[in-house]
């Protein structure tokens, strides 16, 4: 394992070569967080930057310390999106062509917004499912073309330049921090922040955050080093990666005081919190360090807390997947196959003496084309209150109404629903 660690004389050196570039994005204190958590709750607001993430900072820097020998061949990288714009926008602005290797399943609004940043100057391809999938062709391009691979975490720029983010923070506080929450997922944010507030604000409590179904770093953590993970949930697709890096893993378990886990529900019920009540948008990415707000607030409770909004990247046509996602998680939708007793009129009784008076029936689906009235139905119910939930199966047993509950079973809710 190396043993780079990032120097406060190498960052500053990172801030001045991107100062051009980098915006130095507001530092907000967040009422409606404050007054839930009853703590002082600031947002770093890098959706805020001109690629509306923070990979801009590591992406300039490393680009911009490349010797002109390099700099001729082209860059070449991969990402799911966030480093993808900030390789295109360096890319443009330095007159270098570059070419970017994106997941198939990335948001069209993120290739788009790489097409615009890059103009000319960048080339885009599409390969494999996750970035680990295309990191792979990346790399291959790199052997064949001789271009510079522009790692989007595990590399010493990279981290450096991500790691200004801290010096900007510290830069702008009005008082010390007492927890600072980072996304967590190649681990090139929390190397460079964290090692920044560890040297300059010491007593600081730095937490990563991580999506429950891409842990790559707790993986790593629980293993003594970075390990592949067999399977990932590519929804927080800015931190969907399969492997933690291995620059990073030896960083990070020096800096990191506290790993939590959020559960994708709960980033998409803190998405749609942030967009209702203070009209931020984010990216799943973005909201996991507000998400884990939920899972400290014992902690947290009046103490100065940052939390880091990374970026704003998301596609308006996974909005009603976000608020599926957020209501299940919530406990207010529920889905049954249900089995009506045969004879007349037991649809109308269900409705009438099973579903409550502030529930609704948003899903109805009978599972025969013919001979419906005798078949199955997949229904699915959205409650007022996730409370609701016993009363209605008490319900539906005095009624003698056979069903399945679908929502503990994954493999045959996607098949259903």
């Amino acid at each position: 394992m190396s043993d780079y660690r990032p120097q406060l004389s190498d960052i500053q050196k990172a801030k001045q070569r991107i100062s051009g570039v980098v915006v130095n994005t507001p530092l907000m204190l967040n009422i409606q967080l404050s007054e839930r958590y009853g703590a002082n709750v600031w947002l770093k607001r890098e959706d805020m930057q001109i690629v509306r993430s923070y990979k801009i900072r590591g992406a300039y820097n490393k680009i911009s310390s490349l010797a002109p020998e390099e700099l001729e061949r082209g860059v070449v990288c991969a990402s799911a999106g966030n480093h993808a714009q900030g390789v295109a926008l360096t890319c443009n602005k330095m007159g270098i062509k570059g070419t970017i290797f994106m997941p198939k399943p990335t948001p069209k609004q993120k290739i788009n917004q790489v097409k615009m940043f890059g103009k000319d100057d960048i080339e885009i391809a599409l390969c494999g499912d996750t970035y680990d999938d295309c990191c792979a062709e990346a790399l291959s391009c790199c052997e064949k073309s001789g271009g510079a691979f522009i790692h989007p975490f595990d590399d010493p720029q990279i981290i450096e330049g991500q790691a200004t983010l801290g010096l900007d923070i510290l830069n702008e506080a009005f008082g010390d921090f007492h927890y600072i929450l980072l996304p967590i997922g190649g681990g090139g944010l929390m190397a460079g922040v964290g090692s920044v507030f560890k040297s300059l604000s010491p007593d600081t409590c730095v937490v990563g955050v991580e999506s429950s179904g891409a842990a790559s770093m707790k993986a790593a953590f629980d293993a003594g080093h970075p390990v592949d993970l067999a399977e990932i949930d590519t929804f927080a697709d800015g931190i969907a990666v399969r492997r933690a890096g291995d620059l990073t893993f030896g960083i990070c378990r020096n800096v990191v005081d506290r790993l939590v886990q959020v559960p994708e529900g709960q980033i998409c019920t803190t998405i749609l919190a942030l967009y209702n009540e203070s009209a931020i948008v984010v990216e799943p990415a973005g909201a996991v360090s507000v998400a884990a707000l939920e899972y400290l607030k014992d902690d947290i409770r009046g103490k100065n807390v940052v939390c880091v909004i990374s970026g704003s990247n998301n596609d308006i046509t996974r909005m009603e997947e976000i608020k599926e996602r957020s209501l299940l998680h919530e406990g207010l939708k529920h889905y049954f196959i249900l089995r009506f007793p045969q004879r007349a009129g037991a649809l109308r009784e269900f409705l009438e003496k099973v579903l409550g008076p502030n529930d609704d029936i948003t899903h109805f689906q009978y599972s025969k084309k013919n001979s419906r009235e005798r078949g199955p139905a997949v229904v699915g119910i959205e409650l007022h209150r996730a409370e609701d939930f016993a009363p209605l199966v008490e319900r539906m047993k005095e009624q003698n109404i056979v069903y399945e509950y679908l929502n503990d079973k994954p493999d045959l809710f996607q098949f259903l629903i």
